[in-house]
């Protein structure tokens, strides 16, 4: 990041005292606003005062868990990405998170590159989705789509969209009743293809089914060994 861009501000919980100042360091040094607290409830006092750009939650954390941190942030916001930092030796704690409303998980040990890339893409998201305000209004059968706001509104009903949430519905937005390879998705929006990234993906769709279920004319299909298709009948 470019040191004379504004500074995205970042919410980082981690209890690991040398981590956390090693990560906080270094990710000040690639232009980075970092709040660094070091138990749970210290976070959420922290995101009540102050308005951040990103969160990157331990999940191990004293006093309030990270999930917990996070159920309490999707509570109050949906559009402030949250990044998970999650054991190796306890990979179901990705897809937990990703339920909880999480947009995306690092697993210890991780390399400051890779942490920073990660951030560098929602943030790079966010401010592309806010200069294309004309090409991110859908139409889903009942439902109204606005990607630039988050927001998924059918009747009366509105949504708030977390950004991964949005993005896995946009890229079906724009490519209705044409089949999508699972391999498209998972690089376009994750960036890579791997297991647990597939599992990630699986979590969104899921998630976007039920979310759509007031029009039964929509429908996420699987098409095995291949992907999923968007189809919107005819009533």
């Amino acid at each position: 990041m470019n040191m004379s861009e504004t500074k995205a501000k970042i919410l980082f919980v981690e209890d690991d005292l040398s981590l956390g100042l090693v990560t906080k360091d270094s990710l000040e040094l690639h232009g980075y606003t970092i709040k660094h607290c070091e138990d749970g409830e210290a976070g959420w006092k922290a995101y009540q005062k102050e308005k951040f750009d990103l969160c990157i939650l331990d999940v191990m954390l004293p006093k309030l868990d990270g999930f917990e941190l996070a159920e309490r942030i999707r509570k109050e916001d949906q559009h402030t990405p949250i990044i998970f930092l999650t054991a190796k030796s306890l990979q179901e704690d990705k897809i937990t998170g990703l339920k909880l409303g999480g947009d995306d998980y690092i697993t210890k040990p991780f390399s400051i590159e890779e942490l920073a890339l990660k951030i560098d893409v929602f943030l790079k998201r966010r401010q592309v989705s806010k200069e294309a305000k004309s090409s991110n209004q859908f139409t889903i059968g009942s439902y109204h789509f606005d990607f630039d706001n988050l927001t998924l509104a059918h009747q009366e009903d509105s949504r708030q969209l977390t950004l991964r949430e949005a993005e896995v519905l946009r890229i079906f937005c724009q490519h209705i009743n044409t089949v999508l390879k699972r391999e498209t998705i998972l690089k376009e929006i994750w960036g890579q293809n791997d297991y647990f990234m597939g599992r990630s993906m699986d979590v969104f769709i899921t998630r976007l089914r039920k979310y759509l279920k007031k029009d039964s004319s929509i429908k996420i299909e699987n098409i095995p060994s291949v992907g999923f298709k968007m189809v919107i009948s005819a009533n």
